[in-house]
């Protein structure tokens, strides 16, 4: 099938599952999405136990599609910039002891708890796994999604610097897990033993080499935006910014997601502030809006869609069960911990409403 028969069937059935929610559900768009896609997707599984021709059909059209390529390489740097573009640098610095240790160590912590723990859940269950596949699962699942707590907290109408505390640190965690999932992905691939030095090393490698980048193609599209005035052109600038800077990242093999994320913060508070007039914020705003809801709902009815190219076994089901829970703990831990030890010096203001939040995407 022909990509743009791909495409123009993803968005279709997007806008269509978008209708019925808004319509029929009034759920958060993410989750009405989804759940309206699960539920589709059952009833196709259902349908194809009796049509062979709707399963076959089914079967094709998800081949077509490289998720992992198409969040990856697609959809997250757009999210992302999205993001970082709304929040306000100055409130992000007087958050950044906490918003560094919770994107840094806890998702660490949470990556190597729920790999342990599932290594060693699944050798009970007889489905054993290799540890590096475990550690690789807890890198994807840990971080949160910065898209859904961003949406959350506009609604919750939180405190200002609670609110910047956790939008901060679901942007940078976000970035954080990527890059330990590529440098665990690189590892496991390449059959080399782990080893916490050469991840170290990796980290360090991505991680600041990505801030750096951003913070120089920030730089770059920021010169070149308040060198005119016409808002079709800058936001375009922009959108060549996410596309060719994140490519670039990827090339020059440093996190296209944290550069796109510093690049974005630059933009959204230098940028926003000293190069552009009152209509190409508005402009600007308007437009992101826009690509951030379209592609985070597109990408939640991807999730809800990819249910059918799951293989069903009873063990893995009672395991992803199992899995659950354990990724809730490790992640209410991963929270816990760092602000009941960092409360020794500081007192963070409504520290329960934080993880609930968080827990909450």
């Amino acid at each position: 099938m022909p990509i743009f028969q791909v495409i123009a069937i993803l968005f279709t059935v997007t806008a269509l599952f978008s209708y019925l929610n808004h319509r029929f559900f009034k759920l958060p768009t993410t989750i009405g999405v989804m759940l309206i896609s699960l539920l589709v997707s059952v009833g196709l599984i259902v349908v194809g136990v009796f049509m062979h021709d709707t399963e076959a059909f089914t079967d094709r059209f998800l081949k077509q599609i490289d998720f992992d390529y198409a969040l990856m390489h697609g959809m997250l740097s757009f999210l992302l910039f999205a993001g970082a573009l709304h929040v306000n640098i100055n409130d992000l610095a007087k958050q950044k002891g906490i918003i560094s240790i919770l994107a840094t160590a806890g998702v660490a912590f949470s990556t190597f708890l729920v790999g342990t723990v599932l290594f060693y859940l699944l050798e009970f269950l007889g489905l054993g796994i290799d540890y590096i596949y475990c550690l690789l699962f807890g890198a994807l699942i840990s971080p949160t999604d910065p898209i859904a707590v961003m949406g959350m907290l506009k609604s919750l109408k939180v405190p200002k610097g609670l609110e910047t505390r956790i939008a901060g640190e679901s942007l940078f965690n976000d970035g954080v897990g990527v890059v330990v999932f590529i440098v665990l992905a690189g590892m496991a691939t390449s059959n080399q033993a782990f080893s916490l030095d050469r991840m170290a090393f990796l980290f360090i490698e991505e991680a600041v080499g990505g801030a750096v980048f951003g913070l120089v193609i920030g730089w770059v599209a920021y010169l070149l935006i308040k060198s005119v005035d016409n808002y079709e052109v800058e936001v375009l600038l922009t959108l060549a910014l996410v596309m060719g800077g994140y490519t670039l990242a990827m090339a020059l093999h440093i996190s296209g997601p944290i550069s796109i994320v510093v690049a974005g913060l630059f933009i959204g508070n230098r940028g926003r502030r000293l190069a552009m007039s009152d209509q190409t914020r508005d402009n600007l705003d308007t437009f992101w809006e826009l690509v951030d809801g379209i592609l985070n709902a597109l990408l939640f009815v991807l999730i809800g869609l990819e249910v059918l190219a799951l293989n069903f076994s009873l063990g893995f089901f009672n395991a992803g069960l199992c899995a659950i829970v354990i990724v809730l703990l490790a992640r209410w831990l991963s929270v816990f911990i760092p602000i009941k030890i960092l409360s020794r010096w500081k007192s963070y203001e409504s520290a329960v409403i934080e993880m609930i939040v968080r827990e909450g995407n």
